[in-house]
C-alpha cells in the first residue's frame, strides 16, 4: 500500500494534473481500497494494447497513460529506423468518451519524435484502421476503443504493418520501452498545428473510405441476388451508438439493399450508450429497440455492430415468426457454408483452402469445411492469431485463406482487413438472407438444415469477474488448480490441452506438442465429444469458461450443454468457491 500512496500523493501534487482528475482523486482520499485499485499497477500492455476504466490513476485510461503507451510505441518505431518513421502510424478512434482526444494526444506524442502520423478526422471502425495501414503502407496503427465494453471504459489497440494486431514480440518491446519512463507527467507532446504545417500530421478520411468500400463491393458471392431482389428483403440495422453507421449503410446500398431501416435512437454517436446496458451485439438485450422496430415493419433480418464495428450480432425469425438471436458460432457457420457453397457452384474452390478458427469456436465449422474438402486450422483466442496465419499462408502459399471466425461474433471474409470486420459480415449476411428468401427459405430454416446434416453443435460461455490485485491472484490460483487437480465428471476426460505448457496430454499417457504459441488456457476433451475450456481474459479482469457439446437432436444437445456447465461449475465451487466472486 505504501507504493500506492506514494503514487497517489505524486498525482495529487502534480501541478499539470487536470482539475477534474484532481477532484476525482481528492474524493477518494480516505478510501484505501479505491486508491490501491487505481495505483497498484500501470495498465498492463498486452498484445492488444491497453484497456480499462476511464479515470485518474496509473491503472486507469486517461491522457497520461495514453501518452505513456504512445511514447512506448514512438520509441519502438524510432528504434526500427528512419524508414519506419517515414512510413508512420495510422490512428483511428471510435465514439467513446475521449476517444477523439486520446487519438490526437497519441498523434502529438508520435509527432514529437518526427514520426509520420495519418489521423482519421472522424470516427471510423477498427477494421477500416486495419485496412488503412496496408493501403497507406504504414508501419503501424492505433485505434482508440474499448470494443463492446460499458461506457466507462476505453482503450488503445496497436497494429503492425500487416494490418493485424501487434505480435507478442513487438508488444513486449513496447512494454519494456514504456518501463524506461520514470515520470508519467514528463512526457512531452508536439503542437497540433505545427505538426500539420510541417506535414508530419496528416488528416485522412475520404481516400480511405472510398478505397475500403471498393474492396467491400468485391465481397459479393452472387452479385445478381441483391441487385435483383434487394427491395424484397427488409433489414433493420443498429450501430449501437458506434462508428459502424456510415460504412454499413453505404455498403448495403452499394450491394443493392434498398429496404433498410435504422434504429434512430441508436444512430447518434452518444458515448454514454444510453439505450443499452452494454453496446454488445453478442447480447440479445442490445436488440431490444431493433426487435421492436422489426416487429412493426415485419423485417426479415436485424443486424447490430458494436462501437468500433468489429463484431456483428444477428437476429432472424424462426418458423413461428418469432425473432431469435443467433450465437456467434451460428452466424459463423452460416457465413462459412454460404461462401463454400457459392465457390463450389462457380468452381472457384481452391484445392488448398483453409478455415481459421479459435480453440473455443464451435467444431461445427470443421465439420462443414470437411464436406467441401477444406482444412481447418485452430488458433489461440484473439483475432491477431488468425491474422498471423493469413500472413504466413500468403507468404508460403501452403493454404489459401477462405474464412476466419471466433465465437465472440468476430468474422473475416476477405483479408483486405486483418482483424474481425463486422462491416464485411453485415453485407454478406444480408446477401445470404436475400439468397435464401428467393428460394423460399429463412436463415433459421437453413440453420436447422445444417444441424440436421452435421449434428447439433451447441456452445455456451460463462464469465466471472475477479477485480483488482486480489482478483489477479485468484485467477492464478484457479488456473494452477485446474492444471494440478484431476477433473472428475460423468463423462471421462480423454485429453487435456494445456496451452501454457504447449502440450496435449491423453488419458492413455501419450503426450503431444501443441503447434501453438504459449497462452494461459486449458481445454478438456471428454469422451462424449463435449469439451470445456478455461482461460483468463486478455483484456478484462475476468476468467472465462467455454462449453461445447455435439448430439443427434436439439433436445439432447440442449440438455447435455446445461448438464455439462452445471456439473463443471459445481465441481469448481466445491473445490475453490472463494475464487469465483462475481458472475
Amino acid at each position: 500500500m505504501d507504493n500506492c500512496m506514494r503514487l497517489y500523493n505524486h498525482w495529487m501534487n502534480e501541478s499539470s494534473l487536470s482539475s477534474i482528475h484532481k477532484k476525482e482523486l481528492y474524493n477518494i482520499k480516505d478510501n484505501e481500497i479505491e486508491i490501491r485499485d487505481r495505483f497498484y499497477q500501470y495498465l498492463s500492455f498486452g498484445t492488444g494494447g491497453i484497456r480499462g476504466l476511464l479515470g485518474a490513476g496509473t491503472n486507469r485510461v486517461n491522457v497520461y497513460t495514453i501518452r505513456l503507451v504512445s511514447e512506448g510505441l514512438a520509441l519502438y518505431v524510432k528504434d526500427c529506423g528512419k524508414e519506419a518513421m517515414q512510413r508512420g502510424v495510422v490512428i483511428a478512434y471510435d465514439t467513446r468518451h475521449f476517444s477523439k482526444e486520446f487519438a490526437l494526444e497519441s498523434a502529438k506524442v508520435l509527432g514529437k519524435y518526427n514520426i509520420q502520423v495519418h489521423l482519421f478526422s472522424e470516427s471510423r471502425p477498427t477494421p477500416q484502421l486495419s485496412f488503412a495501414i496496408r493501403h497507406l503502407h504504414a508501419f503501424a496503427g492505433i485505434v482508440i476503443t474499448a470494443s463492446h465494453n460499458p461506457a466507462d471504459y476505453n482503450g488503445f489497440k496497436v497494429y503492425g504493418e500487416d494490418g493485424g494486431q501487434l505480435s507478442p514480440t513487438s508488444a513486449s518491446k513496447i512494454e519494456n520501452l514504456m518501463k524506461t519512463n520514470t515520470d508519467i507527467f514528463s512526457i512531452g507532446i508536439g503542437d497540433e498545428h505545427r505538426l500539420i504545417e510541417m506535414g508530419i500530421l496528416h488528416l485522412i478520411l475520404d481516400e480511405i473510405d472510398n478505397a475500403y468500400h471498393n474492396k467491400l463491393n468485391s465481397l459479393t458471392k452472387n452479385p445478381s441476388i441483391a441487385k435483383r431482389f434487394g427491395k424484397e428483403l427488409s433489414i433493420v440495422y443498429t450501430p449501437l451508438h458506434g462508428s459502424g453507421l456510415f460504412p454499413v449503410m453505404k455498403g448495403l446500398d452499394s450491394f443493392g439493399f434498398q429496404n433498410v431501416y435504422i434504429v434512430e435512437e441508436q444512430a447518434n454517436q452518444d458515448p454514454n450508450f444510453p439505450t443499452v446496458r452494454t453496446p454488445n451485439p453478442e447480447a440479445i438485450e442490445a436488440f431490444k429497440l431493433a426487435m421492436a422496430m422489426g416487429s412493426k415493419i415485419n423485417a426479415d433480418l436485424l443486424i447490430a455492430t458494436d462501437p468500433d464495428a468489429d463484431r456483428l450480432g444477428v437476429v432472424v425469425k424462426d418458423k413461428a415468426g418469432k425473432y431469435v438471436h443467433l450465437t456467434g458460432n451460428q452466424i459463423g457457420v452460416l457465413l462459412l457454408y454460404y461462401i463454400l457453397l457459392q465457390k463450389t457452384y462457380k468452381e472457384e474452390l481452391p484445392h488448398n483452402g483453409v478455415l481459421l478458427k479459435s480453440i473455443v469456436t464451435s467444431d461445427m465449422g470443421r465439420a462443414v469445411g470437411s464436406k467441401f474438402g477444406i482444412k481447418t486450422v485452430e488458433t489461440l483466442i484473439g483475432f491477431k492469431y488468425i491474422s498471423e496465419k493469413i500472413e504466413e499462408y500468403n507468404k508460403t502459399g501452403e493454404y489459401s485463406f477462405l474464412f476466419g471466425y471466433e465465437e465472440s461474433c468476430g468474422y473475416l471474409i476477405d483479408d483486405f482487413t486483418r482483424d474481425k470486420d463486422a462491416v464485411q459480415a453485415a453485407l454478406l449476411i444480408a446477401e445470404i438472407a436475400s439468397y435464401y428468401k428467393v428460394l423460399g427459405k429463412t436463415i433459421s430454416c437453413v440453420l436447422h438444415e445444417l444441424y440436421e446434416e452435421f449434428g447439433y453443435f451447441l456452445e455456451s460461455v460463462t464469465s466471472y469477474q475477479m477485480l483488482g490485485k486480489e482478483g489477479q491472484l485468484q485467477i492464478q490460483h484457479l488456473m494452477k488448480f485446474l492444471r494440478n487437480e484431476p477433473l472428475t465428471l460423468s463423462s471421462l476426460v480423454i485429453a487435456i490441452e494445456d496451452y501454457y505448457e504447449q502440450k496435449r496430454y491423453y488419458s492413455s499417457g501419450r503426450i503431444e506438442q501443441l503447434p501453438l504459441p504459449k497462452a494461459d488456457a486449458i481445454k478438456f476433451h471428454l469422451a462424449d465429444d463435449s469439451w470445456i475450456c478455461v482461460r483468463p481474459s486478455g483484456t478484462e479482469p475476468t476468467v472465462k469458461f467455454y462449453f461445447g457439446v455435439k448430439k443427434e437432436t436439439l433436445k439432447e444437445a440442449s440438455l447435455s450443454l446445461i448438464n455439462l456447465e452445471k456439473e463443471f461449475m459445481h465441481h469448481l465451487c466445491q473445490c475453490c468457491s472463494d475464487m469465483l466472486i462475481t458472475n
